[in-house]
């Protein structure tokens, strides 16, 4: 019998939470999302480049972090469900909030923030991790799928 031998990477999953789980802050409400986004927002870059975020939660809506998803340019950003799906399952997140800009300041959904809302509610469906809301966010306010009926 021949001897195979194959090279293959190795694959760890870890999560070091920087801080106690009781220190962190909780989020119950899109207006308390929406002040986690701001103080992790580059103000400067709100009205100049679209850009994606997530805030991951635990079961106790616990913020475990805000991650970068991606920036664009002015009319739109690119948010990969498999990066997005592939952050919150290393933290072992529970839910989630979704978050982008309108550069414009407009902050009515379009066609493709719905869509996409839509795919990701579904696939956090069959994760079981919680989409909660989606909050599209300006210096001025917000907008909530979550509270405007649209989840």
């Amino acid at each position: 019998m021949e001897n195979l031998s194959f090279k293959v990477a190795e694959i760890e999953i870890s999560y070091h939470p920087a801080f106690k789980l009781a220190e962190l802050p909780q989020v119950t409400s899109a207006q308390e999302g929406y002040r986690v986004l701001m103080e992790c927002w580059d103000e400067g870059r709100l009205e100049l480049l679209e850009e994606f975020k997530v805030i991951l939660l635990n079961r106790r809506a616990r913020v475990l972090g805000v991650v970068n998803i991606s920036q664009g340019g002015l009319s739109g950003t690119l948010a990969d469900p498999k990066v997005i799906f592939a952050v919150a399952l290393k933290a072992c997140a529970s839910g989630m909030i979704l978050a982008h800009n309108h550069p414009s300041g407009e902050l009515s959904p379009s066609n493709a923030d719905i869509s996409l809302t839509r795919k990701l509610k579904s696939g956090g469906d069959i994760l079981e991790i919680n989409v909660h809301d989606h909050l599209i966010v300006s210096r001025y306010g917000f907008y909530s799928f979550l509270d405007e009926g649209m989840m």
